[in-house]
């Protein structure tokens, strides 16, 4: 399955054909429909949709809910007429409308300004244009724009997952450099502790320590290898790395169980610092969390 990114963008128009005097319909005009989209924890959808097109605002959010699991979306409509529409030709029934109601309002208020020519055309443009139906292309339109964002989705997503399995191969190459430095180090920090031990009993360098100070030199010295071995944490980080890199192979809606997985490599690495006896391990440490945070920007734009 493709991974899909959460940013995108795409816009798509719709012309009608222009018409002639002789007939009856509304003037040529153009819909323009555009689609953006950003990364957003949950679908978040917004549209902004002139008035004419308020109507068919349920119909898109259906259509995009069927589509989108995540990201911040935002639809965008416009409305453009043809330049025949610019000097409309007022129907005789308008202009007795229209010198009705001035009547009427210069009876309330003689000082009114007359309508001018410009006025009746203005008028008479906004009546024409308001009564084209665009029932018949809006969702179309919205589907041909809608696959077209989700194409630049897929793209993005494909070079978003590539992005992760280098960094995930890098880790793996650290982790296997930690691996042999853990036996070498718990024994190194062991006779460490141990020599601390008889310089703090005051023995001389020939002088064994009696049985029972040795037996709790020991338990102190293995209690301090388990503290200071991360053998642990190298296993769940392989494991991790394995689920991850079976996650982006796989496809589909990841992007959630990815952030997620992040959380947990991030904290392993912490723990392999706060753990580290030895300067090349806090090293390995520092570049796993510097790896692991460019790994979370990424899978972050991830639906």
């Amino acid at each position: 399955m493709p991974v899909y990114s959460m940013t995108g963008y795409a816009s798509a128009q719709h012309s009608t054909a222009a018409v002639t005097e002789s007939e009856n319909k509304p003037p040529p005009g153009q819909l323009g429909l555009e689609i953006r989209s950003v990364n957003s924890r949950f679908l978040d959808l917004s549209f902004r949709l002139p008035e004419d097109l308020r109507q068919y605002e349920p119909a898109l959010r259906d259509l995009l809910l069927g589509k989108l699991k995540r990201g911040k979306v935002e639809v965008r409509a416009s409305i453009e007429m043809g330049a025949a529409s610019s000097i409309a030709d007022p129907s005789p029934r308008m202009l007795q409308r229209l010198n009705a109601v001035q009547d009427n309002v210069k009876a309330w208020l003689p000082t009114a300004i007359p309508l001018s020519v410009a006025d009746v055309i203005r008028l008479s443009s906004a009546e024409q244009s308001g009564t084209r139906d665009w029932g018949a292309c809006v969702l179309p339109l919205a589907n041909k724009t809608l696959k077209a964002l989700l194409d630049a989705r897929q793209r993005e997503g494909a070079r978003l997952s590539g992005m992760p399995l280098d960094h995930i191969a890098q880790l793996r190459t650290l982790a296997q450099q930690a691996v042999p430095l853990i036996p070498q180090l718990v024994e190194q920090n062991c006779q460490k502790f141990l020599a601390r031990w008889k310089d703090a009993m005051a023995l001389t360098d020939g002088a064994t320590l009696p049985e029972a100070a040795q037996d709790r030199a020991l338990t102190e010295a293995t209690a301090f290898a388990i503290r200071i071995d991360v053998a642990e944490e190298i296993t769940r980080l392989g494991s991790h790395l394995d689920e991850l890199d079976r996650l982006i192979q796989k496809g589909g809606e990841i992007g959630k169980r990815l952030d997620f997985l992040i959380q947990e490599l991030h904290r392993e690495a912490n723990t392999l610092g706060s753990k580290s006896a030895a300067l090349e391990l806090t090293h390995i440490s520092v570049d796993m969390k510097v790896l692991i945070e460019q790994m979370r920007e990424q899978v972050q734009n991830i639906e």
